[in-house]
This record gives structure tokens, sequence and C-alpha cells, in this order.
């Protein structure tokens, strides 16, 4: 049930802003209203959906210019951290899940999207997207940073906001990046190689709600973490 709501959100046939009816949308998806209420909570926990006292729930607006500069800020921050520090933690198990979620999203990446493809056709992609950073947040040893890279949901603001096929190709070609200096025991590759990645995507989303494809604050974010490019 979470994810036949999710794509109502990402596919905004519930709009931003818009009213998320637990009866409504029980009504539309043909169940009861307690798994579309379940549903709404978790949505809730990742921002998606709002929750106002005597009102329910309504969808989560998109990020603006500022709430995706805070976003990718954020992650410039934790993210090449987490990349450094997984590297030489990562037993081989994770290292070979961290190789085939790749792959995946590489194969994703290659094939021909078409014209009116929606959220449940490139799920499969966001969700390894979020399951290849999160695997190494999760084994950088740090629980709390771990933590914190998880609750942001990035993948699922993001692909609300904006997808096309070329976004795919380019985030599993950086990816690689990411993956062969975790792979080579090099955490100052894989932590600069996560920075790009975080910057180059940043660089693609910022000129679709802003007509300035401004700079991360005043400075990329490896550089306010003290880190070189």
């Amino acid at each position: 049930m979470y994810d036949a709501v999710l794509g109502l959100l990402m596919d905004r046939v519930i709009e931003p802003g818009a009213r998320a009816s637990i009866d409504g949308i029980a009504r539309q998806l043909d169940v009861s209203p307690t798994p579309v209420r379940e549903a709404l909570a978790r949505l809730e926990s990742e921002g998606l959906v709002l929750k106002k006292p005597l009102k329910g729930y309504t969808a989560a607006p998109l990020l603006d210019s500022e709430g995706l500069r805070q976003l990718f800020e954020l992650r410039g921050l934790l993210e090449p951290a987490s990349a450094r520090l997984a590297t030489g933690r990562m037993p081989q198990d994770a290292l070979d899940e961290l190789q085939a979620v790749f792959e995946a999203m590489h194969a994703r990446g290659e094939a021909q999207r078409s014209a009116d493809e929606r959220y449940q056709d490139y799920r499969d992609f966001a969700e390894r997207d979020a399951r290849f950073h999160a695997l190494i947040a999760r084994h950088s040893g740090n629980d709390l940073l771990s933590d914190a890279i998880v609750r942001l949901r990035a993948h699922l603001h993001i692909y609300r906001l904006y997808f096309d096929d070329g976004l795919t190709k380019e985030t599993s070609d950086e990816h690689e990046a990411v993956l062969l200096a975790i792979r080579a025991g090099d955490g100052a590759a894989a932590s600069s190689a996560m920075l790009t990645h975080i910057e180059r995507s940043y660089a693609r989303l910022a000129p679709t709600i802003s007509p300035e494809r401004s700079p991360i604050g005043d400075q990329a974010p490896g550089e306010a973490a003290g880190q070189s490019r």
C-alpha cells in the first residue's frame, strides 16, 4: 500500500500542496482506509506528506531552490565522510551487494526511457539509488551519520522533483567512481568521488527550478566540510 500511495505522490496524481484524503485514496485504490492511513503516516515521516490538526494530510510542496540547496549542502557534508569512513570497513558481502546494486542501476541507465514513463516504471532505479547510498552509510561505522543520511530520504524528494533518462545514466556513472574507489581501499578518492557526484547532481537539478545555476551557498559542500575537491 505504501508503494501505491507513494506512486500517486511521485506521479503528482496528488498534486503538491493538495489534500491527501484517506477516504478518497482508499476509494481510488479500492482498499480499506486503514492501510492508507498507515502509508500516509510513513510518508509523513519521510517528509512527503504533511499532517495538520483537524485538516488531515496534504502532499508536501516540491522543493524550491532554497530547499534544494539546503538538501545538497547537507548531503555534501555527510556523504563524502560516509564514503571515506566506509572504505576499508565494508566486508566482502557488502562490497558484492554494492557492486550488484551499481550494475542494476547501470543497466537501467543504458535502457531507453519511454515518453510516458511513470514512477512505477523507474521505481527500481530510485530504490537502488537509495540502496547504494544507504549501504555505504551503514558501513561507515557511525550509526548517527548513517541514520542522518537515510532519514534525509533525498532520493524521494529528488525524483519527485525531476526525472529523466540522462539522470539515470549520469548517476550510475558517478556511482561507479565511488564504487571503484571503495574497492581500491582509497578513502580520500571515495570521498572525492562522492562529493563530485553530489555537486554534479545539484548542478543538473538546480536549473530545473531556478533560472540561474547558483553555487551551493558561498562554497561547495566539500569546502564547507574542510575537504579538498
